[in-house]
């Protein structure tokens, strides 16, 4: 019998290539759509389509969750299409108002520091998390990218990492701090903390094992409220602070986008909008004519 989801899967991480949480995130709309649909998905069309993107707004879904909803299933139909298992993609013309985009929360230097200093190194995870946070201000990483890390892609006498992402390598370099914190880890505590000889990762958990997104984000919310940090802090807000700090210090976007990993320099140009903004508005409370 035919598995349009199961096709459908099997294809996002075949031939599409997409990251393990894109596949997760697609496939779970789809199948709560498929739940809304109640048949066969071969037989939605626009109408149905825009019934279920009303329900989520009307279940409270924020716009940001319904647009992804909508992207996910714009995707999918788009594959149906191209496989010739639907005359017309339904969700082709959809278009749900586009939601306003948050400014990224950044951390300022000294909350940084207070961030960094905050773990202890008088125990082996002392030592894992210390370098964890100096590597992640330290190349502005993406979450995943920092878990999937294995020891072999860490160059501490050239003092850079390499980095693995949808098919894509970067080399980023790191500061001599964050080097001096994964050198201790190493050296010092990951032998303490694997469950076996073998293990590739170079973060682990305290059975010993990769690391997981979840455990990281327990671990930086616990150094926030450790620090006393108020600005809501998520693994996500180090790459943010990473790319603001770099810019206001004279980096290029170019030179930006590379360590980022970011596909289009228009992702990156957000952060150089942000400083613009920031200039003017330092301009208008400052010039004493701007003021009149």
């Amino acid at each position: 019998m035919f598995d349009a989801l199961r096709e459908y899967e099997v294809y996002l991480s075949g031939e599409k290539q997409a990251s393990q949480n894109t596949q997760v995130s697609y496939m779970r709309d789809l199948r709560q759509f498929a739940g809304f649909l109640d048949a066969p998905l071969e037989k939605a069309d626009t109408q149905i389509v825009s019934a279920y993107a009303g329900s989520l707004t009307a279940r409270g879904k924020s716009t940001s969750t319904v647009m992804r909803s909508i992207a996910s299933l714009k995707s999918f139909y788009g594959f149906m299409l191209d496989r010739g298992y639907v005359r017309e993609n339904p969700v082709r013309s959809l278009a749900p108002a586009r939601a306003e985009r948050k400014a990224p929360q950044i951390l300022s230097g000294q909350e940084v520091e207070l961030l960094l200093q905050a773990p202890r190194c008088t125990d082996p995870k002392g030592f894992r998390d210390k370098a964890m946070l100096e590597l992640l201000y330290a190349t502005g990483l993406r979450v995943s990218e920092l878990i999937s890390l294995d020891v072999e892609d860490v160059n501490l006498s050239l003092r850079f990492i390499r980095c693995n992402a949808a098919g894509h390598e970067r080399v980023i370099p790191i500061y001599q701090a964050a080097a001096q914190a994964l050198s201790n880890y190493i050296n010092k505590a990951r032998k303490q903390m694997i469950s076996l000889p073998e293990e590739q990762a170079l973060f682990v958990n305290i059975n010993g094992s990769r690391m997981s997104r979840q455990g990281f984000w327990k671990i930086i919310k616990h150094y926030q409220e450790k620090a006393q940090i108020q600005k809501q802090t998520t693994p996500h807000t180090l790459r943010h602070s990473f790319a603001m700090h770099l810019l206001e210090n004279g980096a290029d976007l170019r030179s930006l986008q590379e360590m980022l990993g970011h596909a289009d320099i228009s992702s990156t140009q957000v952060y150089a909008n942000m400083i613009k903004n920031k200039l003017a508005d330092v301009y208008q409370k400052a010039h004493p004519k701007a003021r009149r």
